[in-house]
């Protein structure tokens, strides 16, 4: 099971996701950092465990179309040389995902709902040699996005996220139905968990269906203990 700590980011400061209400996230405080900077917080998430070593960056400002924060992934990505990342910008097309094209840490996450057309998706694909990700977002039980996109298996690429906005930050737990649902189309394509995670029971209920599970919250407030990580990953 692959852990995947994730960082929410607006205006420069890492924020604490809940529910999936952007408007109402506060600038994080969590026992692992001193500070809401994106550096600091990240070093505490991964220092959690030496198994951990992809982040998941969400640039709010990106997804919501102020202007992706493109240099503190930058600067992220320099500062923490041996993690890979998975980077939501609300990028959506071949120029926008085109500047990760010579960074094979940072892999761009195309999110359903900034999608315009499901049949563009490889085209942006193509423009990242090391590849993308797709995040397929539900508020609810509300599809967010191109319909089509949902039920189309064959135009997504290999690592493919399923994201229940109602549930992060939320304790309620991971949507399993909407993940065996999606891994059914999937075939042998990398699934992850996002949104709902509350502990290592959450984590172990998740193997067999997701490659891994995005996590937050449950990190800040240690839920889950680095033991146990250490033992998961």
């Amino acid at each position: 099971m692959l852990v995947i700590p994730v960082i929410d980011i607006r205006n420069g400061l890492v924020v604490r996701a809940r529910g999936g209400d952007r408007d109402a996230y506060k600038p994080i405080e969590t026992p692992l950092a001193k500070t809401s900077g994106l550096a600091d917080v990240a070093r505490g998430l991964i220092g959690l465990s030496a198994g951990l070593r992809t982040l998941y960056i969400a640039d709010l400002d990106g997804i919501e179309g102020r202007g992706r924060d493109l240099e503190a992934v930058k600067a992220l990505s320099a500062a923490l040389p041996e993690v890979a990342m998975f980077v939501d910008d609300g990028s959506a097309g071949v120029a926008a995902v085109a500047v990760y094209r010579d960074n094979p840490r940072v892999k761009p996450v195309i999110g359903s709902e900034t999608l315009k057309e499901a049949a563009a998706l490889r085209t942006i694909a193509g423009a990242v040699p090391h590849g993308v990700a797709l995040s397929l977002d539900w508020r609810g039980d509300e599809p967010l996005g191109p319909r089509e996109l949902f039920e189309a298996p064959e135009i997504w690429p290999e690592d493919v996220i399923v994201m229940t906005l109602a549930r992060v930050g939320s304790g309620l737990g991971p949507d399993i139905e909407r993940l065996k649902a999606v891994k059914a189309l999937a075939g042998s394509r990398r699934v992850y968990a996002a949104g709902g995670v509350r502990n290592v029971a959450d984590l172990k209920a998740l193997e067999g269906i997701a490659a891994g599970a995005l996590v937050a919250s449950a990190l800040h407030d240690g839920a889950i203990s680095s033991g146990e990580l250490d033992k998961l990953v």
